[in-house]
C-alpha cells in the first residue's frame, strides 16, 4: 500500500481511536500494535517492549516529575493568592492595576508551577471575586484568567518544552530561553487588551479602588520572594553551566518542598502526601505518553509514513509560509481535542523534518507549536482552563467565560503572526546566552 494512503488511514485511525474514551497512550498503543501488526507482521510487535522502555532510557526525562513535584509544593500553598495580593498591593494606584496584577500574577505562578490549571486555580480564586467587585466585566475578569493560566506551558521552566526537547532532541536549555520574550509579550499583549476592554466598557472610574501604605506592600513581599528567587536561581545554575536540566529541577523541587514547609506550615504528612501523590500522577501520565508516542514513532517509521510525508511536502510547489499556515491550521485543531503533551509527541515525528526541510528554525517553530497549544487550552470542546474557571465561578456561564477568552485567542494569534515576521523574537535570546546553533 501507499505510505501517503497508509498515513492517511492511520490519522483517521487514531482519532477514532482517540474518541472512543480510551486514554491517549493507550490509544497509541492500539493503532501502533495494530498497523504492526497487519503490515508489518506479528514479529514487529516483539520490539514494542524494547521500544516502549527504551524511550524512558533517558535522564533527560528526570526533569519532569522534578518540575512537576516544584509546581506542585507551589501549588498547595497559598503562594498563588499572596502573589496576587502582592502584585495588587503595589499596582493598586495604577489605572488597570487589578487586572494587570492578576495577568502579572498568572506568568510569575505560571513560571514557579508550569501548570495552567494550577495557575488558573490558584489566582482566579482571589482574582475573579475582587475584579467582580470592583467592577470589571465578567468576561474580562474570566477571561484574563483563563488566558493567563495558558502561560504555564511557555514561560520556563516548562514541562512541555521539555518533553519537544526530549522528542526532538533539540536542546532543552535554548527551549526555556526561547520562550522567555515570546512569553512577555503574550503578557503584554494580554495587557493592552484588557486596559483596553476595561476602558470601552466605562468601568475604568472604578479601576484604582484602594490604597495600601507602605508597610502593608513591604509586608507581604517575605511569603513571595523566596519561590521567585528559586526560579532565578534554577535558571541561572541551567544557563550558568552549574548543572544540567535534570539537577537543576530536582534541586528547585527540594528547595520548594523546604519553604513551602517553612513558610506555609506544610508539616502535615497527610498535605505531603498529597503533593506527592498527584506529582507521581501526573508525572506516570506524561512519562507514559512519551513511552507510547516512541512505540507510535516506531510504527511510523518502521513504515516509512514519515519519509514519504516529509518527500511528498519537499515535492510541492507551494511557498513556505503557506505551508507553515497549514501547520499551524492543523495544531490548532489538534490542540482542540487533545493536551499538549500528546499533540507534541505525535506530531513532532512527522511535522521535524518537514519543517527543517522548509527552513524553520526547530527552536523557533517549539515557540511557535507551544502559542498554539495555549490557544487549545482555552478553546472548545476541551477548553481545560475553560472549566477550571467555571468550577471556580460557577455563576460565570461557559459561553460568557468563552467570549471573554476570544479575544485573547486573537492576541496569542498577533503573537504568531509576530514570531513569523520577527522569528529573532525567539532565537535572539538562547543565541545571545548559549551561542548560536549550526
Amino acid at each position: 500500500m501507499d505510505p501517503l494512503v497508509l498515513g492517511a488511514l492511520v490519522a483517521v485511525s487514531t482519532v477514532i481511536v482517540l474518541f472512543s474514551g480510551v486514554s491517549v497512550a493507550v490509544g497509541l498503543l492500539i493503532v501502533s500494535a495494530g498497523f504492526l501488526m497487519i503490515f508489518d507482521g506479528m514479529r514487529s510487535l516483539e520490539l514494542m517492549p524494547e521500544i516502549l522502555f527504551g524511550k524512558l532510557d533517558n535522564f533527560a526525562l528526570l526533569s519532569i516529575p522534578m518540575f512537576i513535584i516544584m509546581g506542585a509544593s507551589i501549588a498547595s500553598t497559598r503562594a498563588g493568592a499572596d502573589l496576587y495580593e502582592a502584585l495588587e498591593r503595589w499596582l493598586t494606584r495604577v489605572p488597570g492595576g487589578l487586572v494587570i496584577s492578576n495577568l502579572g500574577a498568572c506568568a510569575l505562578f505560571a513560571a514557579m508551577s508550569g501548570s495552567s490549571p494550577a495557575t488558573c486555580a490558584a489566582i482566579g480564586k482571589m482574582g475573579i471575586p475582587e475584579m467582580r467587585k470592583r467592577g470589571y466585566p465578567d468576561g474580562v475578569a474570566a477571561g484574563s484568567i483563563a488566558a493567563g493560566g495558558t502561560l504555564g506551558i511557555l514561560i520556563p521552566p516548562s514541562v512541555t518544552m521539555i518533553v519537544y526537547g526530549i522528542a526532538t532532541e533539540t536542546s532543552i536549555g535554548r527551549l526555556f530561553l526561547a520562550g522567555v520574550i515570546p512569553g512577555l509579550m503574550l503578557v503584554g499583549l494580554f495587557m493592552a487588551w484588557s486596559l483596553y476592554s476595561t476602558w470601552k466598557t466605562g468601568s475604568a472610574r472604578l479601576l484604582t479602588a484602594g490604597s495600601y501604605t507602605w508597610r502593608q506592600r513591604l509586608e507581604i513581599l517575605p511569603r513571595v520572594l523566596p519561590f521567585i528567587g528559586i526560579i532565578i536561581g534554577v535558571l541561572y545554575a541551567m544557563y550558568g553551566g552549574i548543572a544540567t536540566p535534570s539537577e537543576t529541577a530536582a534541586v528547585g523541587a527540594l528547595l520548594c518542598l523546604i519553604i513551602a514547609m517553612l513558610i506555609y506550615k506544610l508539616w502535615s504528612p497527610k498535605a505531603l502526601w498529597h503533593v506527592l501523590r498527584d506529582s507521581t500522577k501526573e508525572s506516570v501520565m506524561i512519562l507514559f505518553i512519551i513511552a507510547a508516542a516512541g512505540v507510535f514513532s516506531y510504527m511510523l517509521s518502521s513504515l516509512f509514513i514519515t519519509q514519504s510525508i516529509a518527500e511528498w511536502i519537499g515535492t510541492l510547489d507551494v511557498n513556505r509560509w503557506v505551508l507553515m499556515g497549514t501547520v499551524n491550521v492543523f495544531l490548532l485543531i489538534a490542540g482542540f481535542f487533545l493536551p499538549p503533551v500528546a499533540v507534541i509527541l505525535m506530531a513532532a515525528p512527522i511535522l521535524l523534518p518537514i519543517i527543517t526541510t522548509a527552513g524553520f528554525d526547530p527552536i523557533w517553530f517549539a515557540v511557535v507549536l507551544t502559542i498554539n497549544m495555549e490557544i487549545g487550552l482555552i478553546s472548545p470542546p476541551v477548553g481545560l482552563n475553560l472549566y477550571v474557571i467555571n468550577g471556580i465561578a460557577p455563576d460565570i456561564s461557559l459561553k460568557t467565560i468563552l467570549k471573554g477568552s476570544l479575544p485573547f485567542v486573537a492576541c496569542m494569534v498577533i503573537a504568531i503572526i509576530l514570531l513569523c515576521l520577527f522569528p529573532g523574537l525567539a532565537t535572539w535570546l538562547p543565541d545571545a546566552v548559549m551561542g548560536p546553533s549550526f
